[in-house]
Formats: C-alpha cells, sequence, structure tokens
C-alpha cells in the first residue's frame, strides 16, 4: 500500500490551509508570542480518516519555536473559527503545528550547487560535452 495522500486528502488539506491562511489574516490571536508576526500556512496534511490536519508554517518575525507553540495551544479556538468555512465536514479536524522546514531545505540545496566544488564539476562536464 502507498503512503502518497489520496486526491480527497489533498483537497481537504488544500481547503483547510485556505482557511487556516485566512484566519491569521484576519483574525487576532491574542498571544504575546504572536504579536507583529505574519504567518503563511505552505502546507496541511490530512490523516488518512481526516480527523487530523497537520499545519506547516512559517513565521515571519518572532521565534519560530514559540510561534508554533502558541499556535498550538490556540489550535482548539482556531478549529472553532474554522468551523464556519470548513461546516462541509463531517469531523472537524483537530489541528496540529508545525514549523515548515522545506525552505531551509531548498536554501541548502541552492547553497550546494553555488559552492565552489560542485560549479568546478559542473564546469568539466560542460568542457567535456564541448569536445564531443
Amino acid at each position: 500500500m502507498s503512503n502518497a495522500p489520496s486526491q480527497r486528502q489533498l483537497r481537504v488539506g488544500e481547503q483547510v490551509r485556505h482557511t487556516l491562511a485566512q484566519i491569521f489574516q484576519r483574525e487576532t490571536l491574542r498571544d504575546p508570542a504572536l504579536e507583529g508576526v505574519v504567518i503563511s500556512v505552505s502546507e496541511v496534511r490530512m490523516s488518512p480518516d481526516l480527523k487530523i490536519a497537520t499545519a506547516f508554517v512559517s513565521p515571519l518575525g518572532g521565534d519560530k519555536e514559540a510561534v508554533v507553540a502558541a499556535l498550538n495551544r490556540l489550535a482548539r479556538f482556531i478549529r472553532g473559527r474554522a468551523a464556519a468555512d470548513l461546516k462541509q465536514m463531517k469531523y472537524m479536524p483537530e489541528f496540529r503545528f508545525r514549523i515548515d522546514t522545506s525552505f531551509d531545505n531548498f536554501a541548502k540545496i541552492d547553497r550546494l550547487l553555488r559552492s565552489p566544488e560542485v560549479s568546478r564539476d559542473l564546469g568539466q562536464d560542460d568542457d567535456e560535452g564541448e569536445k564531443e
């Protein structure tokens, strides 16, 4: 059996992501760790039974760990705010928040590709290709 998410999980995850983004944009979440912080929701992964939504967030400003901890403390409040937008769902999912590290991974790969060693190796491949 594949571990890839089903079309339904992907569709519902995108709906939840959109709803969370709207909540973070329009709601005032009362927590000192969230003051002046812009939160971007890059992905929401749904459990196979659609009862758990794991949201990957990128806080812009503030301490990332503190922001995620605050969001997890406020998860029930956020869930209540999301209920109106997700009323078509049979069960309202439980929200869990995690730091999105994909941007860090992209930056790390970019640094590796720009490193002198890799540039040198790529340059040698280009020279060999021209000789043929």
